[in-house]
């Protein structure tokens, strides 16, 4: 091929008309994938995430649904002030702006308080040494109850005026009565009927 003949060639209309096609082809696909783009990521749009606590949980979902929002339970606590089935927290906060199809994480009111195991504490532990662990545990502590045995002593657990003894299941939160000695060893009934008390608990179980 001579120069003359690639001359010819590059300019050639049918040449040119197909790099143009090309370059207008390109950029009509680039123009549809960013307006795609920009579709499927929502941009620039701003939803405002509601207040949902407080509510019921298909309330709750509905308002959230409503918005283009997704509701997921993800988490449950206890509020003794609020009926069982409302929402405690959520997360993202309310007021916070997201984009549609966001997930927004809600904890529920239990309809049951919480139990905790109990330690072992009864003739194990120093008064001091029981009310830091019980308070530690989220027990609330009622008047120490005293009887006869060694000073300062606890000798007993009781929750609802019932002994409780180690491995046993409480309400979290529940009132604890502390059983401690006096330091007397009088009243060697008021010890007797301690421990008939916990046999007989025993005895039930």
């Amino acid at each position: 091929m001579n120069l003359s003949d690639f001359r010819k060639k590059i300019t050639a209309p049918i040449l040119w008309g197909n790099l143009l096609a090309m370059v207008i082809l390109t950029v009509v696909i680039c123009f549809c994938v960013w307006r795609s783009m920009d579709g499927y990521t929502h941009h620039g749009e701003r939803i405002v995430v509601p207040d949902v606590r407080g509510q019921f949980k298909a309330s709750a979902v509905y308002e959230l649904e409503r918005l283009s929002l997704d509701a997921v339970v993800a988490d449950s606590g206890y509020n003794r002030s609020l009926p069982p089935g409302t929402i405690l927290d959520q997360s993202p906060v309310p007021g916070s702006e997201v984009k549609s199809g966001r997930t927004v994480f809600l904890t529920i009111n239990s309809s049951s308080s919480p139990t905790v195991v109990m330690p072992d504490i009864a003739d194990n532990s120093s008064l001091r040494e029981a009310e830091a662990r019980l308070l530690g545990l989220g027990f609330k502590l009622g008047e120490v109850e005293y009887v006869a045995g060694d000073k300062d002593w606890v000798i007993g657990l009781k929750c609802h005026g019932k002994f409780v003894m180690q491995g046993d299941r409480v309400p979290s939160g529940s009132m604890i009565t502390l059983v401690v000695g006096s330091g007397t060893e009088e009243d060697n009934a008021d010890t007797d009927s301690i421990d008939t008390e916990e046999e007989e608990y025993i005895i039930r179980l």
